[in-house]
Formats: structure tokens, C-alpha cells, sequence
């Protein structure tokens, strides 16, 4: 039986760079299902949060625990940039190269790359090299590779950030999708009304600290602090 991964609980992180903070103190408990949606001004610390629970971000202060061990947790989560990273190979051999780490059977792999293929609507594209794909197919080439793997916890860092509206919904799909297979999702926007559509809880990030979080009922309907309220009108927080 697969150990449960989460809650991931951080307690007192905080993140300094060249004397300047960047994050914390944040003390964060994730649970183990849905999608939590992280909001905040440029700056105010949301990628730096992502990367942190990650684990790729190395922490000046705190701690950062899964349920498991972090060597185990490492290998059952993935991480899509907002600017998808493309192997210099065919879409196909960009699905299939997670999976060849994992010294699965060749049949298998080959049923899991035609089945994502189809999935994001590739499937006709299987043989270009993935770098001549257009920013939504790249983007959507980017989230197969790193679902395909069926890891328990995804990590998105604004994934439809300049994305058209057509390929914003299909990447939508995608990750609805994920989430009914108890895929649990953290991911960054700047689009409201993404988060409004996806999100199970939010939480706003300003000055580097969580500065308010919630159900997403809650938390989109009725804000408790003023800064949560002024970046919801469009005002600039300073």
C-alpha cells in the first residue's frame, strides 16, 4: 500500500537572499486533496512559496515536511514552469522520456504516450520536434509529461500565463481531470477568474507572507482584510 504523502506542514520558513527576505515567516499546513490556489501582486513572494514546497528552494530558516520521506516525496511529485521547458526530441519522445526513467515495460509506456497524446489533442503532432509546437501545445505537452507519471502532487506556476482563451480551457481540462484522479494540485495565477473556476482554497500572498487564506466560497466572496479587498478591485498594493 502507497503511503499517504501529504499534509506537507511548514513551519516558520522563511527564504533570505543577499540580506533581503523574499518569504516568511509562513507556517502552512497543505491537506491532502483538491486544488489550492495561490493570488498575490507581482513580487510578493507566491513563486518563492511554490519552489519552497517543492523543495528546490533552499530555506534560511524552518522546515518544510511531508508524511513521508522526503527522498519518497521527491520521486511522487512534479513541477510545470510558466514557461514550459521543451526536450529537444519529438512530442512523443518528450512523454516518453519520465516514464523510460522509471524502467516501466516498452508496451506500457507506449499505451501511456498514445493515451496522453490524445488526451491534449497531440496525437496528430506525434512525430514534430516538440520545440516547433505553439505556446499552448507546448504548455499542454509540458502538464502530460508531468502527469503522466500519475504523481500525487503537482506543482503549476502560472501555466496558462499568456496563453489564448482556447488554450486556457483545455488546459483547465486537463487539470480538472487530474483533480477527479486525486491528483492534488498547488498552482499560482494572475487570473481571477481562474482561480474563481478552479480553485477548492486560495490564499493571498503579500509581503512575502500568507496574508490571508480560506475556502474559495469564502475566500472570493467575501474577503477579510483590506489589502485582500483592494487587490480584488484592481488596486495597486504597495
Amino acid at each position: 500500500m502507497v503511503s499517504v504523502m501529504l499534509p506537507l506542514t511548514l513551519k516558520d520558513v522563511s527564504v533570505r537572499r543577499r540580506g533581503k527576505r523574499l518569504l516568511g515567516p509562513v507556517n502552512l499546513t497543505l491537506n491532502p486533496e483538491g486544488l489550492t490556489m495561490i493570488v498575490g501582486p507581482n513580487g510578493s513572494g507566491k513563486t518563492t512559496l511554490l519552489r519552497v514546497m517543492h523543495g528546490v528552494e533552499r530555506l534560511s530558516e524552518g522546515s518544510a515536511t511531508w508524511a513521508v520521506p522526503e527522498e519518497e516525496a521527491r520521486h511522487r511529485q512534479s513541477y510545470v514552469f510558466q514557461t514550459p521547458i521543451m526536450l529537444r526530441r519529438t512530442v512523443a519522445d518528450n512523454l516518453r522520456y519520465p516514464l523510460q526513467l522509471t524502467a516501466k515495460p516498452r508496451a506500457e509506456i507506449e499505451e501511456l504516450v498514445h493515451h496522453w497524446l490524445k488526451r491534449i489533442g497531440l496525437d496528430a503532432r506525434m512525430g514534430l520536434q516538440a520545440t516547433r509546437l505553439s505556446g499552448g501545445e507546448k504548455q499542454k505537452l509540458a502538464l502530460a509529461r508531468a502527469l503522466i507519471r500519475k504523481p500525487d502532487v503537482l506543482f503549476l506556476d502560472e501555466p496558462c500565463a499568456n496563453l489564448d482563451g482556447a488554450s486556457t480551457r483545455d488546459i483547465e481540462t486537463i487539470l480538472r481531470g487530474a483533480l477527479l484522479e486525486k491528483t492534488r494540485i498547488i498552482m499560482t495565477t494572475h487570473d481571477l477568474g481562474q482561480a474563481r473556476r478552479l480553485a477548492g482554497d486560495a490564499l493571498f500572498m503579500l509581503h512575502g507572507v500568507v496574508h490571508e487564506r480560506g475556502p474559495a466560497s469564502d475566500f472570493f466572496s467575501a474577503p477579510q482584510t483590506a489589502e485582500l479587498q483592494a487587490f480584488f478591485r484592481g488596486d495597486i498594493i504597495a
